[in-house]
């Protein structure tokens, strides 16, 4: 089995057009990536979502589950709160889409600073680079990193895993598994985010993975 976890909520999650996205913006892009993968933390809510997660990962995993999670706090603290006193492996094939330089740039700056990348942001956002250094596509570097974790998967050292990661990863991921155009899900994803905290189950069955359903968070 494997079980997909977005990370619970977070300080960007909760504040993000009050907080972090600010015209002009108040960091450059390599500062606001760090700010975003190492700094940004859990919400009082986010710790009880992962209380939640902590009953709910109990009642569907095996003994001793194999724990993957992505470099960035928010999904370290949720796999560490969820599965307390489990050992986990820090990936960063799990990690959220790297936004570059136009790390929380609103839309507004960004077109105005990267005015030849607004059409593809606006129009094709799965296939739209983000400017500068390691900025990725959710089309190609992103969808390329969950394809490697899905592959890699047969030498888990257990038969049920738990990948704790984030709202871009999993629709790689997603793409992967159920062996689906990355547009119908980013599609899906205009109507509905995958929920703070909501794990995606699937299990294997031969060399393929069934989508078993998602669980959410009643907090």
């Amino acid at each position: 089995m494997l079980f997909l976890v977005r990370h619970a909520e977070s300080i960007e999650n909760a504040t993000k057009y009050t907080g972090f996205y600010e015209n002009p913006r108040p960091w450059t892009g390599p500062a606001a990536h760090a700010l975003s993968r190492d700094v940004i933390g859990l919400t009082p809510r986010g710790f009880l979502q992962c209380l939640w997660l902590r009953d709910t990962l109990r009642d569907l995993t095996g003994p001793d589950p194999a724990i993957r999670t992505s470099q960035y706090r928010r999904a370290l603290d949720t796999a560490t709160l969820a599965l307390p006193d489990l050992p986990y492996e820090v990936t960063a094939l799990l990690n959220e889409q790297h936004y570059g330089a136009a790390t929380y740039m609103t839309k507004q700056e960004l077109y105005a600073t990267y005015p030849s990348g607004a059409e593809n942001r606006q129009n094709r956002k799965h296939l739209w680079t983000p400017p500068g250094d390691g900025g990725e596509s959710l089309a190609c570097e992103v969808l390329r990193r969950a394809t490697a974790f899905v592959d890699g998967l047969h030498t888990a050292p257990a038969p049920d895993v738990v990948a704790f990661t984030h709202h871009t990863a999993i629709l790689a991921l997603r793409a992967v598994l159920e062996r689906r155009p990355v547009t119908e899900l980013v599609d899906e994803a205009h109507r509905r985010k995958t929920p703070n905290a909501a794990v995606l189950v699937y299990e294997q069955v031969d060399s393929t993975f069934q989508a078993r359903g998602t669980i959410q968070p009643d907090c």
